[in-house]
């Protein structure tokens, strides 16, 4: 067997050099990796991550830039030992590598998809969670010199929420000490002196704890662990605040609650204080294994779907079938500990405290701790946005715990919610002794003001619940102060004010009333006359930058039965369903409009559908139209109102042909779809379809890259419309074959199902006349209401699965995205060559 430290040891003289000789070290929970400052012949940031008992080190010769795109040459060197993790002191001169050395910035580290191919193939993509780096990264080898005996490879910052733009603060210029000593090279040099201002500064620089000393864990005035405290929320803000006194949070949506324990007896306590213990067993049993001997830990509970994304609608189907399993508790805040009352402390304090207090809970726990930043809450914000995420909580680091709403703490949502009264309700149009639409109220004084309704949200079993509720509380006239409409009058059924539910929702009109309103949950913690209007939620209008759609109003398509449920699973009705593609228009329809499509109809909701291609009896010719003939007859849309008119119909999945009805003949798209096998892992697919990328643009064609709802992802190619539908799938047939022969434990390239356990197939035949595939942006016709969304190459490998985005998170995501990743498309599209091997460009 190699021995992979001899390089090591055989390049110092461990008589003269305080290095650790070192072994292998066994493998950790979590790999580390350290960033070492160096300052030897010339100043250089080494890299180290933990591989097989070892540190595989690179020496970056310009150190680390958080500007995706910077390229920063890394020089592989010698494995060194796991000791070397926190090592720092000076080399003496004469010696190999001598100069001083700092631990710049230390943590773990996760592979992106397979670390050994990556390895072996040139290129690692890998995440950070240090004090100081964090978020992805790549390592990229490049061809050496003849003359090279170390191998040269780059690293670049990947674009996340932690990238910068060019022009940001450098992280090198702004931190220049030690993350363990305060010190820095210079100290070294000089003979070691500790900087005593490290410890405060330190914590509030590198964005998450330090491990809390025996005096500080000592703070704390001695108390009772009270029964409950009163929780701080979130005042609603529209921009980000910035400096170094605030810190950074994810907002997750679930359910707010409070960890009590006392001793071996854990309490979990909702924002109101009722009692929650008996909904969430498991939780509590996390909690207790603890022992802790008492605390007052203040978080969140949620259920994260299998993309790691917080679900607050299964969150609440997990609740009503008793079956909690994922349910996890998001700790953020340590309010009591051990006798002592904590909220007096700065919170950075407090979290130090509670980090210290989850040191020793399995990864796999139900107990998570809450991480935080401390830089960029804006660049946060966006990429929370942009991944589907509720928002982010920004806090002050310095201030005390206070109960009830302050600005110490504010909120930037997504998509806005806010809680209103219920002031009546609208019967189902398509269900009996249920509720289709709620009428919402809030409170401007002493008068309940009419804000609009809300249609959509409820499943069919919470719509009957709601007529429960509300029906034994119906009153003859309108509890609002001032007269409606007729419109917003008719079929009205006016209750006593007395529920309060919280609905979401994307702004509000000219006229004050709720803009695509969506609805969330009632909400028994809270009273009617609290109800008062939060500030308005502004947010620029999403964009579509490659967009030539027609003008043309979607108005006057009648939506019959538009409070019928479609995915009951988070009550989507037809309406929900209507306003989501009203908001994205202009995105999905460049690629929609003139192209035949293949329709998946499911006129009761998910779980009754079929494909519908040729048009049928009724269908609305005055926006759908017919293409071709016989068994290529297809439906066509041309505008805002066709695609309503696709709603109308209980169209969920829409699935365009890769040509125009003008020129069907002739393909101006490629995809290959990337299914995975039973066993296949999200890094495994990221992985092939970068290999698709990197073999089509080896022949000179472009990629994107879009999710699909489901569990794959397509690699969309443009092409110019010169070849035939028989070039084209003798073309992507050929690179799906070549991937199969190539790497034949990952791919395959043939239909059998049997034949793809384990593996990836790479699906060519959406290339042929009459094929479809889904489009960008349309829905499909499955739990959650998912949506195939293009994305950037740089983000795929974070989304954790193709079903990453939903109806309730596009909106935000483009609201919140600063250019569309499929912006040069159109641009990209190459011709296909007569012989199917090469791009013609122009």
């Amino acid at each position: 067997m190699v021995k992979l430290l001899e390089p090591y040891r055989a390049k110092r003289d461990f008589g003269v050099s305080s290095e650790p000789p070192g072994r292998r070290g066994r493998k950790a929970k979590k790999a580390r990796f350290v960033v070492q400052k160096h300052d030897a012949t010339r100043l250089h940031y080494d890299l180290r991550l933990e591989i097989d008992g070892v540190l595989k080190s690179w020496a970056v010769t310009r150190g680390p830039s958080l500007v995706p795109g910077d390229k920063r040459l890394a020089v592989q060197t010698e494995d060194h030992p796991i000791d070397y993790l926190r090592w720092e002191g000076a080399i003496p001169k004469g010696q190999y590598g001598g100069g001083t050395m700092i631990v710049w910035d230390t943590g773990h580290w996760d592979p992106v998809g397979d670390l050994a191919a990556g390895l072996a193939k040139g290129h690692v993509e890998f995440a950070l969670h240090g004090d100081r780096l964090k978020g992805r990264w790549h390592l990229v080898r490049m061809k050496g010199r003849g003359s090279e005996r170390k191998e040269p490879w780059l690293l670049l910052k990947a674009e996340d929420e932690h990238a910068r733009l060019k022009g940001d603060a450098d992280i090198l210029e702004e931190h220049d000490t030690s993350v363990l000593s305060g010190r820095t090279n210079r100290d070294l040099a000089k003979g070691g002196a500790i900087r005593a201002d490290h410890e405060a500064r330190a914590r509030v620089e590198a964005g998450r704890t330090t491990r809390p000393t025996a005096s500080r864990s000592a703070r704390g005035r001695k108390a009772i662990l009270p029964p409950f405290v009163e929780p701080a929320l979130a005042t609603l803000v529209e921009t980000v605040p910035s400096g170094r006194d605030w810190l950074f949070e994810i907002k997750h949506d679930g359910y707010r609650m409070q960890a009590r324990i006392d001793g071996g007896s854990v309490t979990l306590l909702t924002r109101s204080g009722l009692d929650w213990t008996a909904k969430f067993k498991p939780i509590a049993a996390a909690l207790k294994a603890l022992k802790l001997p008492s605390a007052l830990i203040d978080g969140e509970i949620v259920v994260e779907t299998e993309s790691g994304v917080s679900s607050f609608s299964a969150l609440q189907q997990a609740l009503t079938s008793g079956e909690i399993g994922g349910a996890v508790f998001y700790a953020f805040d340590l309010l009591y500990l051990d006798g002592k009352d904590l909220r007096a402390l700065p919170l950075i304090e407090r979290k130090d405290l509670l980090l210290q207090s989850l040191d020793d809970v399995d990864p796999k726990s139900r107990i998570r701790f809450s991480e935080h930043l401390v830089e960029d809450g804006a660049a946060m914000a966006r990429h929370a946005c942009r991944l589907g995420l509720e928002g982010i909580i920004a806090k002050r680091t310095d201030a005390a715990y206070r109960s009830g709403r302050s600005d110490l703490w504010r909120k930037v949502k997504c998509s806005h919610s806010e809680e209103f009264v219920i002031a009546g309700y609208m019967p189902s149009t398509s269900a009996v002794r249920s509720v289709g639409s709620l009428i919402l109220g809030s409170y401007e004084g002493e008068h309940l003001v009419h804000v609009g309704r809300v249609g959509t949200g409820f499943s069919n079993t919470a719509a009957r619940d709601l007529w429960t509720q509300l029906d034994p509380l119906r009153i003859k006239a309108s509890p609002f102060s001032m007269e409606l409409p007729p419109l917003a009058r008719r079929n009205a059924k006016w209750v006593d004010p007395r529920l309060v539910c919280e609905v979401t929702f994307r702004g509000w009109t000219a006229d004050n009333q709720l803009r695509h309103a969506s609805f969330k949950m009632l909400r028994s913690d809270v009273r009617p006359d609290e109800m008062v209007r939060e500030a308005a939620m502004k947010r620029p209008k999403p964009r579509a930058l490659n967009s030539q759609v027609k003008n043309t109003p979607a108005e006057s398509v009648t939506l019959t039965h538009p409070d019928r449920v479609l995915w009951d699973d988070v009550g989507l009705t037809k309406e929900g369903l209507a306003a989501y593609y009203t908001e994205i228009a202009e995105h999905i329809l460049p690629h929609l409009v003139d192209r035949p499509l293949s329709l998946v109809r499911c006129p009761d909701g998910v779980g009754s559908c079929f494909y519908q291609k040729h048009g049928w009896a009724g269908m609305d010719d005055r926006y759908l139209h017919l293409v071709g003939e016989g068994s290529e007859r297809a439906v066509v849309i041309r505008d805002r109102a066709g695609l309503r008119a696709l709603v109308q119909a209980s169209v969920l999945e829409i699935h365009p042909w890769g040509a125009t009805a003008a020129d069907p003949d002739r393909p101006d798209r490629l995809v290959f779809d990337l299914d995975p096998g039973e066993g296949v892992g999200w890094g495994d697919l990221v992985a092939g379809a970068l290999d698709v990328r990197e073999r089509l643009g080896r022949l000179g064609f472009a990629a994107f890259v879009k999710t699909t709802g489901g569990k794959g992802v397509h690699v969309v190619t443009p092409l110019m419309p010169q070849a035939t539908w028989t070039e084209a799938k003798a073309f992507t047939k050929r690179v799906a074959a070549e991937m199969a022969k190539d790497t034949p434990e990952r791919y395959v390239a043939t239909v059998s199902k049997q034949a793809r356990e384990g593996r990836i197939f790479v699906d060519y035949l959406r290339n042929q006349r009459g094929a479809t595939a889904v489009s960008a942006f349309s829905t499909r016709a499955r739990a959650g209401a998912p949506v195939s969304v293009p994305v950037s190459w740089d983000e795929l490998p974070s989304l954790g699965s193709g079903a990453r985005f939903s109806v309730a998170s596009v909106p935000g995501r483009l609201a919140a995205s600063k250019q569309d990743p499929w912006a040069n498309f159109t641009h990209a599209a190459r011709a296909l060559g007569v012989s199917g091997h090469h791009a013609q460009r122009t």
